[in-house]
């Protein structure tokens, strides 16, 4: 079990080496089907694709993570494995975050295990298999790097503060009218499309983007545990579009009102240009314990 004492020096030492091991375990056995031929099937009430790839590295990552701490909960995307609200350590994964990027042979998915205690974000690592690209992060211990071939390399996001100038990290997939109205009421002259929340809060630590909105109610904590820890240690905040923080290992895994992540640097004033076009758009906080029955 994980020791909900334990410092970031004790959690690099002994979790850290383990989860990255997984990831790249886990990618590794998802690449093998990659270009191949592959059974999608379609799951929850968005129709997500999931493929032998999928379950592939989930079974990897999962029994790993069993056999490690068979006392914490677990919550996993595929399948969907609920976590103990009991366990205060709890470990969150989507085995391949990016699926559609999987299938279209774009390199736009990601390996995420994400660790939160007492309901916030304490270790992430985030693995790009198709560039073997690996980034994590512990709480207080920073966020870093490790590219094919070379040590791990500390990240910092931008320090860019005026919105109109920051380089937007949009989907890949089809934008709707919203968020086109977003970007015009921002004026964002400069956007990165892909795919995949690890892959767009990767563009972000590395500088290439500065910010990320998403206006969509359906992410899921295994979505953003492990790229929000990542993000923070770079000096970067993700929030909901109200501002307010995510919560992790509770009944309701939706993350219903939405993303930001940014830099920081102007975080508070991207949510208060948003407040405006969100009453526009009819939105209005989804509390958990409405949605907790």
């Amino acid at each position: 079990m994980i020791d909900v004492e334990e410092s970031s020096a004790d959690l690099i030492e002994r979790e850290l080496p383990q989860v990255v091991e997984l990831a790249r375990a886990g990618g590794a056995a998802a690449l093998e089907f990659y270009g191949g031929p592959l059974v999608i099937e379609r799951k929850g009430d968005k129709d997500e694709p999931v493929t032998q790839a999928d379950h592939a590295a989930n079974d990897i990552i999962v029994r790993g993570l069993r056999r490690a701490y068979p006392a914490d909960g677990l919550l996993s995307k595929n399948p969907l494995t609920p976590a103990s609200g009991s366990a205060p350590g709890v470990w969150i994964i989507d085995p391949l975050d990016g699926t559609s990027g999987f299938i279209d042979g774009n390199g736009d998915f990601a390996v995420q295990i994400g660790l939160a205690i007492n309901g916030a974000c304490a270790l992430g690592v985030l693995y790009l298999p198709a560039t073997d690209v690996l980034y994590w992060a512990v709480t207080g211990a920073g966020a870093w790097v490790v590219r094919p071939g070379t040590e791990a390399e500390r990240l910092r996001v931008s320090a860019h503060t005026e919105v109109a100038r920051m380089r937007l990290a949009a989907s890949r997939s089809h934008r709707s009218s919203r968020m086109d109205r977003v970007v015009k009421e921002f004026g964002f002259r400069e956007e990165i499309r892909r795919g995949s929340v690890g892959v767009k809060i990767g563009l972000i630590v590395e500088r290439q983007c500065d910010i990320y909105i998403h206006l969509s109610p359906r992410t899921k904590q295994w979505d953003t545990c492990a790229p929000q820890i990542v993000l923070q240690e770079a000096g970067g905040v993700l929030t909901d579009v109200f501002g307010q923080p995510l919560e992790y290992n509770t009944p309701d895994t939706q993350n219903h009102n939405g993303l930001v992540a940014s830099n920081g640097a102007a975080h508070s004033t991207v949510i208060a240009k948003l407040r405006p076009l969100l009453t526009e758009f009819g939105r209005v906080p989804v509390r958990k314990e409405d949605t907790e029955g």
